[in-house]
């Protein structure tokens, strides 16, 4: 995992989490990683995913069992959609926003390119 300098390291491994659930490649119940194994794996200090983990499980994203490990919550998938699009619509989307304001984009425009966009991927 390449790490970027904007954001606390262990935010981008909850994100990295989040889009193994969103791509159902870790599914509700699933036993994750030890905090050991992911750090070892992603190279960055236990006490990181440690934080990962708590964030995560504060979010209701997974859970823990004493003395048996982490797992992935029964709910979730929506537990992250619902984190995923409140952290679009308070950073990504008001920038979109003054992007399409400055470079005078309409939602008209938008909307075709997403139509197309769509259509391509059902292909």
């Amino acid at each position: 995992m390449d790490f970027q300098n904007q954001k606390a390291i262990y935010l981008q491994i909850a994100d990295y989490i989040c889009e193994l659930i969103l791509l159902k490649k870790w599914t509700s119940g699933e036993k994750i990683l030890s905090v050991r194994e992911l750090a070892i794996d992603l190279g960055v200090n236990p006490n990181t995913v440690m934080r990962t983990y708590s964030f995560l499980e504060e979010k209701g994203v997974i859970a823990t069992q004493r003395g048996i490990g982490y797992f992935v919550t029964d709910d979730a998938y929506q537990q992250v959609v619902n984190l995923k699009k409140s952290e679009f619509m308070e950073t990504s989307l008001p920038q979109i926003f003054r992007s399409m304001d400055l470079l005078k984009i309409n939602f008209e425009h938008i909307k075709q390119l997403y139509e197309e966009r769509m259509k391509h991927e059902k292909k």
